[in-house]
């Protein structure tokens, strides 16, 4: 593409500039986002518009072309990259409304695992999905998790492990939130490379995550139905 055929941001629709941001975001293009979301910004969209519109409207192609297979890690984190450049611009904005959440999530891996990219990559997508999200980082003793909780009181416990020597690690965290009558209290989200659904259900989580997509999906799902018992 030659100089002269640049895309002016500035110059689209507001139309044309939401297809565009769904292009930037899948291309990775974080400087391009921040100056997309200021333009809009400019416009008089209100932050949440933006956020679900142009910045979940563009992870939510991103996400189901990785979980198919499409797009692979490396591009989805510079996609989540992007996003949370958008996001740093509108995250204050949005405190300031008080716009609605699609809900919130601690998550971290479990004691004597130090593998992150998974579990960066859900935090990532998640917050692409609307969710608020605190990382508690990696090598988490039941502790730690009990603690976030206690703190945030998440809508969402993730957990994840990518060791089958800490994989059992999950079952202590759940084990301790049962005895300590919290479990009921959220919903708990496991993943990692070696757990599979069996191993999910038999040791009380509520779901098990195939990879980050899923992990949304399953995520919305469930807040979706907690809101729905809540109003019932």
């Amino acid at each position: 593409m030659s100089e002269e055929e640049d895309i002016i941001l500035s110059e689209l629709d507001d139309e044309e500039l939401v297809q565009q941001m769904f292009d930037d975001l899948y291309d990775g293009l974080k400087e391009e986002i921040e100056e997309a979301v200021n333009i809009l910004l400019e416009r008089g969209w209100a932050p949440y518009n933006i956020l679900t519109d142009a910045l979940v409207g563009g992870m939510t192609i991103v996400g189901a072309d990785f979980r198919d297979g499409i797009l692979f890690v490396p591009e989805v984190l510079l996609a989540a990259n992007a996003m949370k450049g958008g996001m740093a611009i509108l995250k204050p904005l949005l405190a300031e409304t008080g716009a609605p959440r699609m809900g919130s999530m601690v998550i971290g891996t479990v004691k004597g695992d130090i593998h992150d990219i998974g579990k960066n990559l859900v935090s990532m997508m998640m917050e692409g999905a609307g969710f608020e999200v605190v990382d508690i980082g990696i090598n988490n003793p039941v502790e730690n998790y009990l603690e976030a909780l206690e703190e945030h009181k998440p809508d969402i416990l993730g957990m994840s492990a990518l060791l089958t020597t800490t994989m059992p690690y999950m079952k202590v965290v759940i084990d301790t939130m049962v005895e300590s009558g919290v479990r009921e209290d959220y919903i708990v989200l496991v993943g990692g490379a070696p757990l599979n659904e069996e191993f999910g259900k038999a040791i009380g989580a509520d779901g098990y995550c195939r990879d980050a997509a899923v992990a949304v999906e399953m995520a919305k799902d469930y807040v979706a139905r907690k809101h729905n018992q809540m109003n019932a």
